[in-house]
Order: C-alpha cells, then structure tokens, then sequence
C-alpha cells in the first residue's frame, strides 16, 4: 500500500470532548517560592505596576514575556541560543504574555512574539529546515492537556510562509510538528471515539481518545498518511485507569512524539503506555514494542520507562527519550541514551542526565543530543532547562518563574534579520541637554552595538555619543543634545549599519 493511500477517516467527525482533571500534559502544582530578579524585571528597576519576574522595555512596551533566572553560567556550551515557548499555568492571574521565545545563555531575550486570545498558546519551538532554509516552527492554538490548532513556519526575518492544519476534519495538536526531508509535516492528533471499555473494567459506551499520526504536505494540505491507534494498540496495553466518571474521556495512549527513523518508518512514543513503538509507514502495522507491558525489547537495567516523552533515534542507532518517571516512584527525571541491538532485541542504558535539583518532571519534557555531543535538556512541567558534557556534567542551567513552563527547550544556531526596523524610546535627563535612548529590535541576531542620532527634525539626524556595545535585547544609552529628535542605528562587529529605527520625539 502506498503513503498516498493509507488513509483513514474513521472519527474524524466526532466532536471534541472536553477533558478535566487528567494525567496529560498539564503542569502538576509546583512551589511558590520566588526565583530571584531577573534584570528587566519589575525588582531590577523596569516599571514597578509589573508583577515580579515580567520583563518590561521602555522601546516595546506591548511585549511583557516571563524572565529567565540563570541558575548555572554557561561554559563549554554547544553554539546557539535556546529555544522555548512559555506559558502560564491554570490559573494564573499575572500580566506575563504567552509565545515562542529565544534567549541568549546570560538569558537575555533575543526574539518574543506574544500569543493573543484567551487560552491561546504557543508550544514547541525549535529551528527545523523547509525547503531547503533553516525556518522557526512552533505550535499555536489553545487547549491545556490536549491542543486543537496550527502550526506556524517563520522564515529567518520572521515572516509567516506558512500555516500548517490537520486534514480529515481533525483539529492539531500540540505535542508533535516535524518537517521531513521531502517538506511534508508529521503531526498529532487526539480524536475521542466510542469504545467498549467492558475487558479492562470500563463501561461498554466509554469514550476513548484515539491517538493519531498524521502526515500532511505543507504546500498542499494533502493528507498523505494517517495513522489510527486504536487500529493496532489495544486498550489492555495503558498504564492509565479507567476513569471513575461516566463520559470522561480514556486516555489510553496520550500519543507525543513522532520520529522518522534511519528506514523511514517511523517512531511513536505514547506516554501512557510507557512505550515506544516502530511503525511500519506502509502497512501500519507494529514493528516492534521498546517498554511497557509488551515490550519486544529485553529491557536493561536504567532502560525503563515511565510517561516518557520526545523519542528520537540518533545517528548512530541508539534511542533518546525524556523520562519522566512515576510521579510517586522515581526520586528524579531523566534524559535517556538507549542503545538498541535489534538482532538479539536487547536494550541496554548508555547514558542518563538526571535533573539538577533532583525532581520529578511530571509532564513535559524534552531531550537533545547536540552536534558537539553535549544534551540539552527541557524540564517540562518543572521552568528549568539545561545542558550537559557527553560525559553528565552540567554546564548550564536557567529557567522562567515558578507560575510559567515550556513543553520542550532546544539549543540550535540562528540568524535573524527581522524585516521591521529597530525601535526606539528617548526620556530626558535630569540636565537641560541630556537624553536617556532605549534601542530595540526585536529577533535581530547580529546586532553588536547602537549609535544614538539626534537632530532637529526627523530627517535631519546625526550621530551622538560614542558607538555602544548592545546590552540584552534592550540597550540605553545616554547622549547630550539640544534636537528634539533622536533615533538609532544597529550596527554588526565590523561597524556596518544593519537598520535604523524611525526618529522619535523627546
């Protein structure tokens, strides 16, 4: 059978049903104690009406993202800036903005982009390749343990060149976007159909969410496969108990990642099922079971699993996978290095990175090997990213306030060159000529210092002060002029303009 014709529909008109109170993807409650300041925050000077550890600036006062504590400075770090999607908790009554985020290792913002609607969320963010050119993708939608929504493409000056959706009628989810070597998009989807729960103790008409893989091409819409797990996983294979109410969906499956392998089929993990599973991409059909109740895999000591997530092959053959670990058993969360000896199906423990403060991540979670050997890991429910030598020793540690999370964190080199201009904001000083410029640019990678312009009109500006070196994503600077103009240049390591902002009135 061709991709092209494995198809399924089965479903895909069924309504959405909404889900309370399950194990998913939703942060656990956590401690209440304050991370310390971060500068930009409201207790390192910025503008007091903002609740702690919310960024403001003076040149973009509409964007408000959380702040990034650095619990262990950077060093030997693999090159690049880190990559995450904030977002609050249920519940939370903060004026902090939701969106995909970039920072730097001092955990200075590079790039936000705020998520607007109520409920509305951005996960997922990370540098993949389409169509030959490194592009930002992210998930965008609302919906808390399971998503309904899209799936956004940016090019390097962050212009949208596309919108990914869910065909069949199916709404996206949140929990997987992967763009393949031939520009197509492997996502998830979580459809509730009704099921005969009666052999595992459930009621005949219970509701169960089917989890789905589906491949779509970018360009087209075209559904190219559509896998169903409730055709080849049964119920009997989950973790999970059976829900106590009538109606409430069956999580059995909770599929979250979705990896092609070295023969082009593909890798499935399920958390519920503490499995992950190699899909033939023709037939369907199960390929082999790593972990669980089935597993086909002689699991080695260190090598089990519990409500892991982000399962990826690497390139020499071995399995990575964030393990969450039994939110009641295990003393802490892992990164995992599995090698994998498909002749003899063994599974043996290579590699383990624990979390540094040595807690459960209960939902969430992401791990990645990067090209110079080190881990990079995302904590999940727990605000906490952070990266280690090959070998497990930590070279660095950040992480966002108590109240906000990220469902994954990468590390990845990028370049942006936003198409809008630098921003700027001017307040006057304490003596008669002198000016305090705030310069800006949001998503601009390659801007080294900022010269300061001044002049009476907003097309007669000359430069003013010294050249200064940029400071985190916004920069002050202090100038003596007697115009009531200012504006700014970006200026690169050699000197050269990059962009000049528009001029502003003191």
């Amino acid at each position: 059978m061709t991709r092209r014709g494995f198809l399924k529909a089965v479903g895909a008109g069924a309504a959405w049903i909404a889900v309370t109170n399950a194990l998913g993807c939703e942060p656990v409650e956590r401690s209440s104690e304050k991370a310390p300041a971060t500068p930009g925050s409201s207790e390192a000077g910025s503008t007091p009406s903002r609740p702690k550890d919310v960024l403001a600036f003076r040149s973009r006062p509409d964007l408000s993202p959380p702040g990034v504590r650095v619990a262990t400075p950077a060093r030997d770090t693999a090159p690049g800036y880190v990559f995450a999607a904030p977002k609050t908790g249920p519940g939370y009554e903060g004026a902090v903005q939701n969106g995909p985020m970039i920072v730097d290792n001092d955990g200075q913002m590079v790039w936000f982009r705020s998520v607007r609607g109520e409920d509305a969320r951005a996960m997922d963010l990370k540098v993949q390749r389409y169509r030959g050119e490194p592009v930002l993708t992210y998930y965008e939608g609302v919906g808390t343990t399971y998503g309904r929504g899209e799936y956004v493409i940016l090019d390097s000056s962050y212009r949208e060149v596309a919108r990914v959706r869910a065909g069949n009628g199916y709404a996206g989810d949140h929990h997987e976007f992967l763009i393949t070597r031939e520009d197509t998009a492997l996502i998830t989807i979580y459809s509730p159909v009704r099921w005969d729960l009666s052999s595992i103790e459930g009621p005949q008409d219970g509701i169960v969410l089917d989890g789905i893989a589906q491949e779509v091409d970018i360009a087209t819409g075209e559904v190219l496969l559509e896998w169903h797990s409730l055709d080849h996983v049964g119920i009997d294979e989950t973790y999970r108990p059976v829900p106590e109410e009538a109606g409430e969906n069956f999580d059995y499956f909770h599929i979250n990642s979705i990896e092609v392998d070295s023969d082009d089929n593909l890798l499935v993990s399920a958390r519920t099922t503490f499995t992950i599973y190699k899909i033939d991409r023709q037939t369907g059909e199960i390929l082999w079971r790593l972990g669980g109740k089935r597993s086909d895999f002689r699991m080695g000591p260190g090598t089990w699993m519990r409500y892991q997530h982000d399962a990826r092959r690497q390139p020499g053959g071995a399995i990575t996978v964030f393990d969450n670990g039994g939110v009641q058993k295990d003393d802490k969360s892992y990164g995992l290095v599995v090698d994998l000896d498909e002749d003899e199906m063994k599974a043996t423990l290579a590699r383990e990175y624990g979390e540094p403060d040595g807690r459960v991540a209960a939902v969430m979670g992401s791990m990645q090997v990067l090209p110079n050997g080190n881990a990079f890991l995302g904590w999940g429910s727990l605000p906490l990213f952070s990266e280690f030598s090959e070998a497990g020793e930590l070279l660095f540690s950040a992480g966002f306030p108590p109240e906000v999370n990220s469902y994954r964190a990468f590390r990845f080199p990028w370049s942006g060159q936003p198409e809008d201009d630098p921003v700027v904001a001017a307040e006057p000083g304490p003596a008669p000529d002198e000016v305090t410029v705030y310069a800006s640019w949001n998503g601009a990678t390659e801007v080294a210092s900022w010269q300061a312009l001044a002049g009476p009109g907003p097309g007669l500006l000359k430069p003013v002060g010294p050249v200064t070196d940029r400071e985190g994503f916004e920069t002050a600077v202090t100038v003596r002029t007697t115009g009531p103009y200012v504006g700014v240049q970006a200026r690169d390591g050699s000197g050269g303009v990059l962009g000049a902002s528009k001029a502003v009135k003191i």
